[in-house]
């Protein structure tokens, strides 16, 4: 059976098609925000503070005024093993929270098919075979970012031919590397359209920040509606 969604034309179009998806869900929006960074934040204090990374931050703020002096105690302590097993702790809490972005693709398509929209949906990446797919997937992608990342130009590369990657793989079922080849066909033809739209939805995204903090609840999801529209408007699905 053939799924046909309607295709938007316009980089103005695809924002606000991807503004309507994330504003017509945005309970599920906050509730996103809510579990990914709450989780995030308690893992980091509470380990930050067995390995007492906490304390010798404070200690090192009280040189803050002589930045050289402040900047220096901040690089001893990101040579600690202490430090060391934190971000690799840090890393496996974002691998563990990646699935949850699944879920709000799953909520985008059940809005687009206008059947009931339920919380549970926010764990479809979690179900079953869904939750080792998606760690290992985004585990190798991290590995990968944290090499290419230093180098800017690489790193938005690796981040623009994996930018569908995840719903491909959820809609589609595609493996990794077969989304490699599809992402990069649809970037060959529309490759300033993606790149800015993925540059409005990051600057969106972290422009929360700004209200006080408060508001990045609501603007830290946005990017899933961005890859969401792009992804239904550039790649159809055939049952």
């Amino acid at each position: 059976m053939e799924k046909n969604y309607p295709q938007k034309t316009g980089i103005d179009t695809v924002l606000k098609t991807a503004f309507g998806y994330w504003s017509s869900t945005l309970k599920f929006q906050v509730v996103f925000s809510l579990l990914y960074l709450s989780i995030l934040f308690m893992v980091y204090y509470y380990f930050a503070s067995k390995y007492g990374i906490i304390s010798q931050m404070q200690e090192a703020s009280k040189s803050i005024s002589d930045f050289p002096a402040y900047n220096a105690e901040l690089m001893k302590i990101s040579q600690t093993a202490e430090w060391y097993n934190l971000t690799l702790i840090l890393i496996g809490t974002l691998v563990f929270l990646f699935p949850l972005n699944i879920g709000i693709f799953q909520i985008f398509r059940n809005f687009d098919l206008k059947e009931p929209l339920e919380l549970a949906d926010l764990f479809a990446g979690y179900r079953g075979i869904n939750f080792f797919k998606y760690i290992s997937f985004y585990l190798f992608w991290f590995v990968i970012y944290t090499y290419t990342a230093p180098t800017i130009i690489l790193g938005i590369i690796w981040v623009l031919v994996t930018l569908f990657s995840a719903p491909l793989m959820f809609f589609m079922d595609k493996r990794f590397f077969e989304t490699l080849q599809l992402n990069f066909k649809v970037l060959k033809s529309n490759l300033l359209e993606i790149l800015i739209c993925v540059l409005v939805g990051f600057l969106f995204k972290y422009s929360g920040i700004l209200l006080c903090g408060i508001g990045f609840l609501l603007t830290f999801p946005f990017m899933n509606a961005i890859i969401y529209t792009l992804y239904q408007k550039h790649f159809k699905e055939v049952d």
